[in-house]
């Protein structure tokens, strides 16, 4: 590392000769372009949050209560595009694949600087363009997330310019793919081999080939809708000789590997987190690594398990459901051997495990009441409840955002140099814990009841579970304006740290905290291995 920009601050130096706002706008530096998807997601994640909230005061009590029924269709598909596209699904790959893993790697950059930029413009253009969509036309989409056919042909609503935003939302994601397994493939430091890698870089590496290769089958279809809207082309239209069901099979051989890009990610982080504040040796660190791949198989097979209502034939359903309860497997080997390495380990409750340890028990939880959803005889009754919002939730909340918030509490100190207050981060995760299980326990049981998810309106019998969760949603809403604020106060006037507050092993804890420009201020050291902590202690 002899060049002199490399101890310079990548705060302080972006490596152009632009100066203020655009020498981020337009940086190649990836913890740069990491902490600008950062923001933006955040931002756009308190937008779906205040969505949700509003989604939720409608549904406290039977009737109208502060919105007409047509616009709370607009608000949960606005939420669900948002949550979906711009903020769950790029959160922990775009943000902290980007700041982390080429430091992990003991590089100074991913594979493609310029192209890793050009995904984050494609990522501003399709959220800027999806919010776009709300404001021209004849108003915001209607039609849910999914963007189902044929409703979404006919509706007068705004879906064209929606369905593009996420077509380029698509392509953004597609490029940070290449780039991490390019990355991975070609930029590992002497002596970082495979079986050295961390285990968040192997949850990424998994996630980039899901990337790659699911992305462009939502790209086509989202695309064919548009086609069928402007052109009038019967690909899905059942009075022009379409077929809707195929629009299903299309969007769903994407949507459920894509509930695995949220989700390996925050496996990822967990993974590296556990072992640090266990102060032991991941359990089973090749099974974790090959289980990531596993799942990202396996998970790539499952797709038509949404559709055991949509008229398949037994022995598919039969297929279907088989693969389900497979894929569960691996998922279940990366729980037993988290809480194997938690078993008679120093543990430190700081607040990144506290954030793990919520992931494991509510992504738990969602993934057993998955199974009942992939056993076809159950899923029949359960079907389009509010028993599959509160699985959903479960599985992409509490796993990928609970992920988000741990790994935001592990690695934004290394990244700006100072620590929040962890005594507050501890209440935060406290109040966010109970308000998540207050605000969608209720619906596995109004669901089991045969309360209709997307309703409007529903029956006065339905009346309490809405209510507790409603209730739920605003001590959740509390905790993360407490978890937010403390985290803003911690990285602009917190107490520094140094190099290695937590006592980690891998290679980002051996460098500068804010990082230099290219990433190291000296030659790291690659012969430890990732977990080995021996001679390793916290340096705050």
């Amino acid at each position: 590392m002899e060049n002199t920009n490399a101890v310079k601050s990548f705060y302080e130096d972006s490596g152009s000769s632009r100066t203020g706002i655009m020498s981020w706008l337009f940086t190649t530096d990836h913890k740069r372009i990491g902490l600008m998807y950062m923001y933006v997601l955040l931002a756009m994640f308190v937008v779906g949050v205040c969505l949700g909230l509003a989604i939720r005061l409608e549904l406290i009590a039977p009737g109208k209560t502060i919105m007409e029924a047509q616009t709370y269709n607009a608000v949960f598909t606005l939420h669900g595009v948002i949550m979906i596209f711009i903020v769950v699904i790029p959160s922990i790959p775009a943000a902290f694949g980007n700041m982390i893993l080429p430091i992990q790697l003991g590089a100074e950059d991913v594979s493609f600087p310029r192209l890793n930029l050009l995904s984050w413009w494609l990522y501003i253009t399709g959220t800027v363009m999806a919010l776009f969509s709300l404001f021209t036309g004849q108003g915001a989409p209607d039609t849910g997330w999914t963007f189902y056919v044929p409703f979404s042909e006919f509706t007068t609503t705004n879906v064209s310019v929606a369905v593009i935003a996420v077509f380029i939302l698509g392509f953004s994601s597609i490029l940070t793919g290449i780039n991490f397994i390019t990355t991975i493939h070609r930029l590992r430091a002497p002596g970082i081999t495979w079986t050295k890698m961390p285990l968040f870089a192997w949850s990424l590496y998994a996630t980039g080939w899901i990337q790659v290769l699911a992305t462009p089958v939502l790209g086509i279809t989202v695309l064919l809708i548009f086609v069928e809207r402007v052109l009038g082309v019967g690909l899905f239209d059942p009075n022009k000789g379409g077929d809707p069901i195929l629009y299903q099979h299309l969007f769903w051989i994407y949507s459920h590997p894509a509930v695995y890009i949220m989700i390996l990610p925050a496996m990822g982080v967990v993974s590296d987190i556990i072992p640090v504040f266990a102060r032991k040796n991941i359990f089973g660190y090749k099974t974790i690594a090959v289980s990531s791949l596993m799942i990202a198989f396996a998970g790539s097979l499952v797709w038509a398990h949404h559709m055991f209502t949509s008229g398949m034939s037994d022995t598919a359903v039969l297929i279907f459901s088989l693969l389900t309860f497979v894929v569960a497997i691996p998922s279940a080997i990366k729980v037993f051997n988290w809480t194997a390495t938690l078993y008679k380990g120093s543990i430190t409750l700081e607040p990144p495990l506290l954030y793990s340890l919520g992931f494991i028990f509510l992504f738990s939880v969602g993934g057993l009441t998955g199974l009942i959803l992939g056993s076809a005889g159950t899923d029949i009754h359960v079907h389009d409840t509010y028993f599959v919002v509160s699985h959903f939730h479960y599985v992409i909340f509490g796993g990928t955002g609970f992920g988000l918030f741990a790994a935001m509490h592990y690695w934004l100190p290394k990244m700006y140099g100072r620590m929040y207050n962890k005594k507050v981060a501890k209440i935060a995760f406290a109040v966010l814990f109970v308000g998540f299980n207050l605000l969608y326990m209720p619906l596995f049981v109004i669901g089991l009841q045969g309360m209709p998810r997307r309703y409007y309106d529903y029956l006065p019998q339905y009346q309490t579970g809405h209510m507790i969760s409603t209730f739920g949603s605003w001590i959740l809403a509390l905790g993360l304006i407490i978890m937010f604020v403390n985290l803003y106060k911690g990285y602009t006037k917190g107490p520094k740290i140094g190099r290695n507050p937590w006592g980690g092993s891998t290679l980002e804890w051996q460098t500068m905290s804010p990082p230099p420009l290219l990433n190291f201020d000296r030659e790291p050291d690659t012969s430890r291995r990732p977990y080995d902590f021996k001679g390793v202690t916290p340096d705050e």
